[in-house]
């Protein structure tokens, strides 16, 4: 067959699993940028996104997804939805498995709505193969293999890059004849303030953990542009309580200063500019049973 003849094809890859299973990590790696917010907390991901890989025969739409999970309220139902949306929707499903956590019973409820999906293709992806054992890996790819009747497997490591391409490239030899759905040169389908409010949140996440981190929501208000070098952003930061309003801020406003310090050189290679940023954190009761809020923040799923 000649160059040009070869057929386009062009699919969605939906990225599944537990919370943590690696998921953002693995599509940050692949675009070669950070597009996904990363943190050890569960439930890290709120926000559904589309990465999109180009060659000259083919779209690859890469769907990182919230974290499967038993939801306790509006959000996490939210999350579990568009998850599960896309789970339906895709013309590949990978099911991501912590290589260093034992396959549990969330595992096995992830896998049946993988079976069940119409999904041409499903891959087995043992994630965080840098930092398990030899003897871990083995005996994760035999219980893993037992949750649903795969059609492929492989391991990886992220962070190291171990397989990274070889993910792309399988998955990618299994997609469909088809349009190119996104411009060649749009790289995530996220728009800037959504991305801003992503990368503001990743920063609470890590610097409180444990502490808040689910009553925490970000909306980014607005990004003025003075010029083509500068640019000042507002965002809201809420949370639930008044008490958590005071751990948000800090002791003399250093948590705060501390999050937009960090949030701010993210946002800065993000834009390619210098960027002021202004963060407020206002009191919002109970907004993650708050369906309204929820949609706001950009949490919810359209129907």
């Amino acid at each position: 067959m000649t160059e040009k003849n070869v057929p386009f094809t062009s699919g969605f890859v939906a990225l599944v699993g537990r919370p943590n299973a690696g998921k953002s990590t693995l599509l940050n790696v692949i675009m070669g940028e950070k597009l996904a917010i990363t943190s050890p907390v569960a439930q890290t991901t709120r926000r559904r996104m589309r990465a999109v890989v180009n060659t000259d025969h083919s779209q690859l739409v890469i769907i990182d997804t919230p974290g499967l999970h038993k939801p306790k309220d509006a959000l996490g139902s939210e999350l579990n939805k568009s998850a599960l949306g896309e789970l339906a929707d895709a013309d590949v499903v990978a099911f991501l498995v912590d290589a260093t956590k034992p396959v549990g019973r969330g595992d096995e409820w992830v896998a049946n709505h993988v079976a069940r999906s119409d999904a041409d293709y499903k891959l087995l992806v043992l994630t965080k193969a840098d930092v398990a054992k030899p003897e871990q890996v083995a005996a994760q790819l035999e219980a893993a293999r037992t949750l649903c009747d795969f059609d492929d497997e492989l391991v990886v490591s992220a962070t190291e890059g171990f397989n990274v391409d070889a993910f792309v490239e399988l998955v990618s030899a299994h997609l469909p004849e088809g349009p190119r759905w996104f411009p060649e040169d749009m790289d995530v389908d996220a728009s800037p303030e959504e991305l801003v409010a992503e990368f503001v949140r990743e920063k609470l996440f890590l610097h409180l953990r444990q502490e808040l981190p689910h009553s925490v929501g970000v909306i980014c208000d607005d990004i003025d542009f003075t010029d083509d070098e500068h640019a000042t952003i507002t965002a809201t930061i809420l949370v639930e309580r008044e008490g958590q309003k005071g751990i948000v801020v800090g002791r003399g406003g250093q948590m705060i200063k501390q999050v937009g310090i960090e949030a701010r050189r993210d946002i800065e290679r993000l834009l390619n500019c210098k960027v002021f940023l202004d963060l407020t954190v206002r009191v919002s009761p109970a907004w993650r049973r708050d369906e309204r809020q929820i949609r706001r923040l950009g949490y919810s799923v359209e129907e």
